[in-house]
């Protein structure tokens, strides 16, 4: 019983086989996924919501813009995004935040793009699902500033330490692990993992990036989840059927899907 609650089956690595990935998935024991849509102009803001509608009751979506394509988000594609997140299919609003590492938007464009979904997520009712990189404070900051706390959501790939992630719960944000769990020189990542509250946790793979040990160098997809559960719950000293139980019904919550 795993939910990978962040992959992006629309990227052409896994949607050029995407029955393929998706049977693989269903054999690992995958019995939920989100695909996160990273939309960079009205055209592509669908693309998940459309392969989420046609597995209704496998795969549901989100919509949003991500920082690396921040510079591109004007009123029209805040209105696309919009239009879109009421679909039934949505679940969430991002993946959207800050990421000052790579820069690919300027960090003025990113927080403004970040604030702005912010909006949208409060106005539809929706949680958020943050991507933050190399941004800690700020990221915290205009949670804060904007109310995301009226929503709440999700630190998906979670990359910060255990002190980040109680100040994000205490914004109602949980936070996502996904293969960077795995990695053992990733300290912080694992201790978090250890110390984060059962019922503020979820795994997640972000296929096609960041395959966990065994797969690690491999193009990743959603089968790969149950290595990632393994691993927290390993970490966590759980067993690895609870674990997944666990984090399953976490996503089923904060997502609001009935089953």
């Amino acid at each position: 019983m795993l939910f990978d609650t962040h992959c992006h089956l629309d990227d052409p690595r896994l949607h050029e086989e995407l029955d393929a990935v998706l049977a693989r998935a269903r054999d690992a024991g995958v019995d939920r996924i989100t695909t996160i849509g990273c939309a960079h102009d009205a055209a592509s803001v669908r693309s998940a919501v459309d392969i989420a509608n046609a597995h209704p009751d496998f795969i549901s979506a989100t919509v949003g813009v991500h920082p690396h394509d921040a510079k591109h988000l004007d009123e029209a594609l805040c209105e696309s995004i919009r239009d879109a997140g009421r679909d039934r299919a949505v679940v969430a609003i991002g993946e959207t935040g800050l990421d000052f590492h790579y820069d690919h938007s300027p960090r003025d464009a990113q927080a403004e793009a970040f604030r702005r979904q912010i909006a949208i997520a409060r106005a539809l009712r929706k949680p958020l699902v943050i991507h933050t990189r190399s941004a800690p404070a700020e990221t915290l900051r205009i949670l804060r500033e904007e109310r995301a706390s009226d929503v709440g959501g999700i630190i998906h790939c979670f990359s910060e330490d255990a002190p980040f992630a109680a100040a994000a719960l205490d914004l109602g944000f949980v936070s996502s692990f996904s293969g960077i769990v795995t990695f053992k020189k990733a300290v912080a990542v694992r201790e978090a993992a250890r110390k984060q509250p059962a019922d503020a946790l979820l795994v997640e793979t972000d296929a096609p990036y960041l395959a966990p040990i065994p797969k690690r160098g491999k193009r990743n997809e959603p089968a790969y989840i149950a290595h990632t559960a393994r691993c927290v719950a390993e970490l966590r000293g759980e067993d690895p059927e609870a674990l997944a139980e666990t984090t399953y019904e976490n996503a089923l919550r904060i997502f609001e899907i009935a089953e």
